[in-house]
């Protein structure tokens, strides 16, 4: 007797892929499982094939038969035999080289390949205007398809479901995984002098998961879609121009996959005059609801919803209304669900908090001048103490700080998604030496933003966010963080000037500024392999050394540019500029959590900047990494998990993902809900701070469980801004709480993944 299961008696058919019928040959399934499963311990061929059995049918294709086996061996993963998900991978990468391949052993010439593709509008008619055939054929060469290996089922599904190129209303693919990353690297790279040794490096780095690559240019570049930027800040003026211009903005940066950031600060509260006082506003909500229609409304290719959070400072007169736009409660009036809320506060605040102060309400029409001092507090609090003491100023009004604080509290714990920017501190604590006024939708961007008067507005400046990340995980020596810093900020740079731009106040502050936010991700699979945790005393030193090297090669990266291509146009509004680095303007408070001791040499650098400076005006940002995460098999951004085997909805179903290096690190994992209190985690982004010119989308956990009475207190959360606005944290983003069943987890990432690059 065989040592496999025999799945159906040998008389029961199957319908082959060109339609003919012929005898279920049992031999052919065992011999597709054999190989799945080659060489991958703890896996079982017969529980595979007996999972598979109660499903099959007569006259059955043959492509169902794979989904099926795909399916079995998937439902096998599970904590105690985790290598299922390199079987199910395999299965499915088989089935999807047959159908890109179609059905032939070999992957196909990449010069045909890509042509085809061009000609039938499916890829850039320009991509291989730069490339000769035999160039092409080099590349074609160099592709390492054994590498599909690396992937997890997880991690191949979602590539397959949300990046690999496909038509979206038909479902057919156009390309493997090899060959979309080295698609991309010929895209970003074709302009290089040692272009083909430049396109093999960074297919390199993307193909081994040094490189996060963010949604849109993962899904986007070599395609005909040419925006490539993850968010887009849009200042909002207070005129009706300026209103509706960026309603017009809005619209297609999110017809072009983009997420958004809107910041509404400036516009004049309900009841204000107008035309001297033949009319009255209507205050923000209105219009507020205009753009949550907009942003919902607008198509993003079938890759997700779009999102947009909105900007706010704390003494904006309708603030207390604008706090419970996301709550359930209330009537449609009063209710702006689908849009986030960020609330920007400074030191006035938290002072009055603490010492249980009044605060003061106003129009910013009204308070001149009051909105653009915000972030510089000598300015901000002179003026706002002189409008407090005015009689001229008619609308304002009282109220207590330690009440709005605990609205914000309250609504940001049951909603999850009020967040708070400190804005001071994102003014003196970043690489900007110009006033900056808002953050994007997952408050890791900080840009200095002009108002948009039109569509057109040759004067205005649309703040774009071109992200990538570094899987912390995969970079095992010096050598490769410099590598993969260098690759990264080429690939990005790159992008600026292939992309299109649909708005021109967009590409002003883009190709002048040229802006990059480089994060990093898999933190909490880096900590484990490391044999650290979160709350571990010696994680804040490790990561402040490891984010050192990071930062200090990306500024290296960029003024190597600067020095061949020149410095960006408007790098003179930087603190770099002023010979200024990350370790000159971080808080010093920071102190407190890690020693400022340095392996990096700070001064060369500093010399070689003051000579050529940068060709970017920022180099750093850390953004949620919720969909690209999975890709790679890496934890999610900074967060830590949740769960040691997670359960992440998708089209096709839920995919189970484990944790990276579970065999060995999973005893050093710690568990979000765990963690009774976030003094450790405030701590890291604190630390990742240090180093980052612009920002952090920091993720906050409270498990009522931590609590007596099962009740999270609103002091508790109250006392954690406090604590972050101490050590120098600019944002903060969710608010977490337990999902309710514990297992299965909702998206970590921006609504329906934006900004999740």
């Amino acid at each position: 007797m065989a040592s496999y299961f025999y799945i159906k008696e040998s008389n029961m058919q199957v319908t082959k892929h060109s339609g003919e019928l012929e005898e279920y040959d049992v031999e052919k399934i065992h011999k597709v499982v054999e190989w799945a499963t080659d060489d991958i311990n703890g896996v079982s061929l017969s529980d595979i094939e007996m999972n598979m059995n109660l499903s099959l049918r007569d006259k059955i294709k043959t492509s169902e038969i794979h989904q099926i086996l795909i399916k079995s061996a998937s439902d096998l993963i599970s904590e105690s035999s985790p290598n299922y998900q390199y079987v199910a991978a395999r299965l499915l990468n088989m089935s999807l080289r047959k159908t890109v391949w179609h059905h032939a052993i070999k992957s196909p010439c990449l010069y045909h390949h890509i042509t085809c593709l061009m000609d039938s509008g499916v890829y850039d008619h320009e991509m291989l205007d730069n490339w000769t055939p035999e160039e092409v054929q080099d590349l074609g060469d160099y592709i390492k398809h054994d590498r599909d290996n690396m992937f997890t089922y997880s991690g191949l599904q979602q590539l397959i479901d949300k990046y690999l190129i496909k038509n979206r209303i038909t479902g057919v693919i156009y390309e493997t995984p090899q060959i979309a990353y080295m698609a991309i690297a010929m895209c970003l790279f074709s302009n290089y002098e040692d272009k083909v040794k430049r396109t093999k490096e960074a297919y390199d780095a993307y193909s081994t998961f040094k490189v996060n690559l963010p949604t849109p240019i993962m899904a986007g570049v070599r395609s005909t879609i040419k925006q490539f930027a993850s968010c887009v800040l849009v200042d909002i003026g207070d005129d009706l121009d300026s209103i509706f211009a960026s309603l017009h903005a809005v619209g297609k940066y999110t017809a072009r996959r983009a997420g958004i950031g809107l910041n509404a600060g400036r516009i004049r509260p309900i009841n204000s005059p107008i035309r001297g006082g033949e009319v009255v506003h209507t205050g923000l909500i209105p219009y507020l609801k205009i753009f949550e229609s907009a942003v919902k409304a607008t198509s993003q290719n079938g890759l997700r919803g779009g999102s947009a959070t909105v900007h706010v400072p704390f003494w904006h007169y309708e603030i207390e209304d604008i706090l419970v736009l996301k709550n359930n409660a209330g009537t449609d009036d009063n209710r702006v669900r689908k849009l986030d809320y960020s609330i920007q506060f400074c030191r006035l605040f938290y002072d009055r908090v603490i010492k249980d102060e009044d605060i003061t309400l106003f129009s910013p029409h009204e308070a001149a001048g009051l909105y653009e001092a915000f972030g510089n507090n000598k300015e901000f609090e002179e003026l706002y103490l002189k409008y407090e003491a005015s009689r001229s100023i008619k609308i304002k009004r009282k109220i207590s700080a330690r009440k709005l604080a605990e609205v914000f509290a309250r609504e940001r714990l049951e909603t999850g998604r009020i967040y708070s920017m400190n804005v001071d501190t994102a003014n003196e604590h970043g690489s900007w030496d110009i006033p900056v006024h808002m953050s994007n939708l997952c408050q890791e961007i900080i840009h200095p933003t002009i108002p948009v008067k039109s569509i057109d507005d040759e004067d205005a400046e649309i703040g774009i966010c071109i992200l990538s990340a570094l899987n912390l995980a995969e970079l095992n020596s010096d050598k490769d963080i410099e590598l993969a810093c260098r690759n990264a900020v080429e690939s990005l740079e790159s992008v600026i000037d292939y992309q299109n731009y649909p708005v021109k106040a967009g590409e002003n502050f883009t190709k002048n500024r040229r802006s990059l936010g480089i994060g990093i991700t898999n933190l909490a699979g880096f900590l484990a392999k490391n044999k650290m945790t979160y709350t571990d005393p010696k994680t804040p030193s490790l990561i402040h050394e490891t984010m050192e090297k990071i930062q200090w090669h990306l500024l290296d990266a960029s003024c190597k540019l600067a020095e061949r291509l020149g410095a960006c146009e408007k790098f003179g509004d930087t603190k770099y500029a002023k010979g200024l680095l990350p370790i000159d303007w971080y808080k010093k408070t920071v102190d407190e959590i890690v020693k400022p001791k340095y392996a990096m040499d700070w001064e060369e650098l500093r010399g070689r900047i003051k000579e050529f400076g940068l060709r970017h005006s920022t180099l750093s940002a850390i953004m949620p990494c919720e969909s690209s995460s999975v890709i790679q098999n890496s934890t999610n951004g900074i967060e830590p998990v949740r769960q040691l085997l997670s359960y992440k909805k998708a089209k096709n179903g839920v995919l189970k993902q484990l944790v990276p290096n579970y065999h060995k690190g999973r005893k050093y994992y710690t568990l979000a809900f765990d963690i009774e209190d976030n003094t450790d985690i405030i701590n890291i982004v604190a630390v990742l701070q240090k180093f980052v010119d612009m920002s952090i989308s920091a993720n906050l956990y409270y498990n009522y469980d931590h609590y007596e009475d099962g009740s999270i207190p609103l002091s508790r959360i109250i006392k954690d801004n406090l604590y972050s606005y101490k050590y120098g944290v600019k944002n903060l983003y969710y608010c977490n709480t337990p999902d309710g069943d514990g297992q299965l987890e909702k998206e970590s990432g921006c609504e329906g993944g934006s900004c999740s690059i």
